[in-house]
């Protein structure tokens, strides 16, 4: 079991899905992002965002809105397929698009029909390469029709948006889900072609305790998830207003989710599946299990990854590129979004541009969150050696030579160990989700 430090878990981090993180970003210069693209080389992966649900949760931190208002959802479309066609008029020849992503919000939001129709364009506009595909889904607006939409376009990975079996946490963060409707997704989603599933889990929910958290795990394993992701909720109110539906008071106290967090990990290894950092679960047969075991494993904006490709090229408002030398934001705002991309131009002119000591740093905090331990140089090493003492002290991670290594003991204070190689840390003032 886990040992519980509060106090080296009271600063929030980042979850490091890039560095420098998108709390980092600033202006780019103009160009920037067509230039990136325009020497995009070998494979690359695509990610369409699609800031959309059927309905909006409690909780929900996500770029998203109501589907309901049809004219918003139809504008939105044709800004993507202007998009689609200006980035791969730039995609050199030499590029192959290997991965293609489609998350939000919620894919399954827009019509079947809508959804084809951008595999239509982009099937006609990029060079594929037998692209792996995937999508994320919300269960409460996914129908049979689906299914043949999965198999038809070749979708093989699939991630559901589960969160909890309790109804009493599910009425709680406005996302209720009977059991008999994830098992009906699961039989259209297998049905459909689907072979690795992703069920997202949340604990530290209003009004969860141990054992609801325990019967979601075992339900979950009893369905074959081959991939669970646990995540801990962040009440963040100040930031997204929607989430004042929560009781505060409701919410379990840091030690509470700790136990949770352990529970989680200690469930999902002891029933088969293997642990992908502290929060993520894959069976040994998934692609991602290989990764880890493998040592390939990777972090980009979608989290964990089996992704090799060093370029991810996001489209659609809010979606994130990222290049080995650039990080790239679309407009957050989707009337802006729409506009320039209406016009056929970019509309990323927010991101940050990376040193090369930002990518030695990067490559460091990678390799602990995927590898659990990382190689560092001496001048790294002397400038955390004092504030990584009282891990070390705390058998949390050791130290041989120039080896870093986080010890299994040490696993749920991964992202702050991470985040003492961040140099960013120090001038941006920003609130992040705590570690746990």
């Amino acid at each position: 079991m886990w040992t519980y430090i509060p106090e080296l878990l009271a600063k929030p981090v980042p979850r490091y899905t890039s560095y420098p993180t998108a709390a980092d970003f600033g202006p780019l210069a103009e160009g920037a992002i067509e230039s990136a693209i325009a020497a995009a080389d070998g494979d690359v992966s695509l990610y369409l965002h699609i800031p959309f649900c059927e309905q909006i949760c409690y909780y929900c931190g996500c770029n998203t809105g109501a589907s309901g208002k049809r004219a918003r959802v139809e504008t939105y479309l044709a800004a993507l397929h202007q998009e689609i066609a200006t980035v791969a008029s730039l995609l050199p020849p030499a590029a192959r698009v290997s991965r293609i992503a489609f998350g939000g919000g919620s894919p399954n939001a827009i019509a079947p029909g809508e959804f084809m129709a951008l595999v239509d364009a982009l099937h006609a506009h990029f060079p594929l390469y037998a692209p792996a595909w995937s999508i994320e889904l919300d269960p409460r607006s996914l129908t049979a029709e689906w299914s043949h939409v999965i198999g038809e376009t070749g979708i093989t990975r699939a991630s559901m948006g589960v969160q909890t079996f309790a109804a009493h946490c599910q009425k709680a963060i406005g996302r209720e889900q009977p059991a008999a409707m994830i098992c009906r997704s699961i039989d259209w989603l297998r049905s459909g072609g689907v072979t690795s599933l992703n069920f997202d889990l949340m604990y530290g929910l209003p009004h969860q305790t141990t054992a609801d958290l325990v019967d979601s795990l075992e339900m979950t394993s009893k369905l074959g998830a081959d991939r669970v992701a646990v995540f801990g909720y962040a009440h963040v109110p100040h930031l997204v207003p929607r989430q004042k539906m929560i009781p505060e008071a409701a919410l379990p106290g840091a030690e509470a989710r700790f136990a949770m967090a352990a529970q989680a990990h200690a469930f999902l290894t002891a029933h088969g599946y293997d642990a992908i950092g502290f929060d993520h679960f894959a069976l040994p047969h998934d692609p991602m299990a290989r990764a880890m075991r493998d040592g390939s494993l990777r972090r980009n904006f979608q989290g964990f990854t089996d992704d090799p490709a060093e370029v991810l090229i996001g489209m659609g408002s809010t979606a994130i590129s990222g290049f080995p030398g650039l990080l790239a934001q679309n407009d957050k705002h989707n009337g802006r979004y729409r506009q320039l991309s209406g016009e056929g131009r970019l509309s990323a002119n927010h991101g940050i541009a990376r040193s090369a000591a930002d990518r030695l740093r990067g490559s460091v905090i990678e390799a602990l969150l995927c590898r659990n331990q990382a190689t560092l140089s001496p001048c790294l090493l002397a400038e955390v050696q004092d504030r990584l003492a009282p891990f070390l002290t705390a058998g949390l991670a050791t130290l041989s030579g120039d080896r870093l290594t986080i010890l299994p003991g040490g696993l749920p204070y991964a992202r702050v160990i991470a985040s003492l190689f961040d140099t960013y840390r120090a001038v941006t003032q920003r609130s992040f989700s705590s570690a746990i």
